[in-house]
């Protein structure tokens, strides 16, 4: 659960069941009351019909906090995060890397580092589309050592050079007053 559309889902469940939130998170929700095994189940119902999954299994459930920190980190944080991954995700999880990567690994069928690498692509892909940055400053907004190193990777995930991406997003688009015209430039 990591949008407010998301957020709100959750919320308007609750409500209907009659249930006091103290906390809707990435992941988490705390109620104020006992739920009852009804109002459990009435919940799971509930948030299936929106998509969403009421879980049980601790080792999904830190799957999920794992993902959601990883989306909140390179999707929505304002500042550039100083700590390495691992690092930052043992802070805010409070479990050691090496368990959350193995089992990350084991269920996903994926790596946290490709997970991570996937995530940064699309971001960066959004950040070149919205074009308020110039590639320099995209890698350093994501943490990158150098354009050299956003770079190679954003072409080994994307088979494009951030700045070929950039030029077929350009030609995508046509200016209102072009279209129709037959005259070329």
């Amino acid at each position: 659960m990591v949008s407010n559309r998301c957020k709100m889902a959750v919320k308007e469940e609750l409500k209907k069941l009659g249930l006091h939130f103290i906390v809707v998170d990435l992941g988490e929700v705390e109620i104020m009351e006992t739920i009852s095994m009804y109002q459990r189940e009435q919940l799971k119902i509930g948030l299936l019909d929106s998509g969403l999954e009421l879980m049980d299994d601790k080792r999904a459930m830190l799957i999920e906090k794992i993902k959601n920190v990883i989306i909140e980190m390179v999707h929505h944080a304002d500042e550039n995060i100083k700590i390495n991954f691992s690092e930052y995700l043992h802070e805010k999880l409070n479990h050691d890397y090496t368990y959350m990567s193995n089992l990350f690994s084991e269920v996903q069928g994926t790596t946290i580092e490709q997970f991570i690498i996937s995530h940064k692509t699309e971001r960066i892909k959004e950040l070149i589309i919205y074009g308020e940055l110039n590639i320099t400053e995209i890698a350093w907004k994501m943490g990158y050592s150098s354009v050299a190193h956003l770079s190679s990777q954003f072409k080994k995930v994307t088979g494009l050079s951030p700045t070929h991406f950039k030029q077929l997003k350009d030609k995508r688009r046509s200016p209102i007053e072009e279209i129709g015209n037959l005259m070329t430039p």
